[in-house]
């Protein structure tokens, strides 16, 4: 079984909203890399009998818990006298810590503050945790049932003694072993949808499924028992591939890659070896902007006026099929720039349906390849903004799935 650890943070400013906990997230993929099964996550503001109840709760149901803030040098900085007084461990000085403090000062040509010497005071039998990075050290101690570490709130600190100290005591205590998380992104498709696909499909035992919808992209996650066979889970991932279909563009294992849409068009245009010219209405520059920077992209066009891109590529503009204007406009952008590939993205609707939050719009895609023409129609809905990254990611998709072999 594996054990079972708590995220606990302190600090009012979290409690209020002011800041946003984002050292949670990033401990809690840490311990679930590590093979930890993260069960709570705690804010707490400044509040010395809160912190203490927290801390004898925690001692009784967790086998390990990494607290957050709390260590600084004012009033407000409570983490070591709740410690000592909910586990009755007096505060000691510690010599090495009050040295580490003044040195930091002193390199620094600075005055140390005699509150600064209240961070050198740590609860009786914890193991110190020196900070290189910061004026307060964080400490370890057991209790009861579980292993408690204490780090600094500053997330770049706080990462610091994770990644030097903490992860290896935690290894040095415990018998984990990692699960694998495979990731499964998919684009054009909602979450519901996804998961309907994949009603069919009988998940083997012990596997667990999820998703996460985003703004980009939709992601179905699958996380695997630390001991299942690798060949398993290749099955496994393939199974789920074959019911999602085209809608995934990347498959990434281990949670560590990472790759977005563009990154994934940017590995495959390079292998190929083509450039891209790139024509964008509702967009209105957003396809370039996602693709700043890459090579392949030889010269793009935001027009957002239809009658000024008609005359600017002497093509008429026919309403009553938007797709073949588009494929005019693939045509002329792509002879005047010399690319091997011409994507070109109009919608209907004037400007005022385009910003009107009510109204959906239809998105015209085509791409104009070396040796054929593919298309893509899509409606779009919601606040402008949403419409821009909507027609930007249609665009971009047809790209991905020319490039993947995945247009019809």
């Amino acid at each position: 079984m594996k054990p079972i650890a708590e995220i606990f943070s302190q600090g009012e400013e979290v409690v209020g909203g002011n800041v946003v906990d984002s050292n949670a997230a990033w401990l809690s993929e840490r311990l679930v890399a590590l093979g930890f099964t993260v069960k709570r996550h705690t804010v707490v503001g400044d509040d010395l009998d809160d912190l203490k109840s927290l801390l004898r709760e925690i001692a009784e149901r967790a086998d390990c818990c990494i607290c957050t803030g709390g260590l600084g040098p004012t009033v407000d900085d409570l983490t070591a006298e709740a410690v000592a007084e909910a586990f009755a461990r007096p505060l000691q000085l510690d010599d090495i810590a009050l040295k580490q403090i003044q040195r930091y000062f002193s390199r620094r040509n600075r005055d140390m503050a005699e509150s600064n010497r209240k961070q050198a005071y740590l609860p009786q039998g914890s193991l110190r945790i020196d900070n290189h990075w910061g004026t307060a050290p964080g400490f370890s101690l057991r209790q009861q049932r579980c292993l408690f570490f204490f780090v600094p709130g500053v997330p770049s600190e706080m990462k610091r003694l994770f990644e030097t100290s903490v992860s290896a005591s935690l290894l040095r205590n415990f018998s984990v072993r990692p699960d694998t998380l495979v990731t499964l992104r998919c684009i054009g498709i909602g979450e519901s949808d996804l998961q309907q696909k994949l009603s069919h499909w009988r998940l083997p035992d012990h596997v667990r499924l999820g998703f996460r919808a985003g703004a980009d992209e939709v992601q179905v996650k699958l996380l695997f028992p630390g001991d299942h066979h690798v060949q398993h889970i290749d099955d496994c991932v393939a199974q789920a591939a074959d019911c999602l279909g085209d809608y995934v563009f990347v498959i990434d294992r281990g949670g560590q890659s990472r790759r977005g849409l563009v990154d994934v068009i940017a590995e495959l245009m390079m292998q190929k070896n083509d450039t891209l010219s790139v024509l964008e209405t509702a967009s209105q520059g957003l396809i370039a902007a996602k693709c700043l920077g890459q090579p392949w992209l030889s010269a793009t066009r935001y027009r957002r006026c239809l009658a000024s891109l008609a005359a600017e590529l002497d093509v008429s503009i026919n309403q009553e099929d938007m797709q073949q204007t588009a494929v005019a406009c693939a045509r002329q952008l792509q002879q005047r720039e010399g690319t091997e590939l011409a994507l070109v993205q109009l919608h209907s609707g004037a400007s005022e349906q385009f910003g009107d939050q009510e109204r959906s719009i239809i998105l015209y895609n085509v791409l104009l390849t070396p040796d054929a023409l593919h298309y893509s129609q899509h409606s779009a809905g919601g606040p402008p903004e949403r419409k821009q990254n909507q027609a930007a990611l249609s665009a971009l998709d047809l790209l991905r799935r020319y490039l993947q072999n995945k247009c019809p």
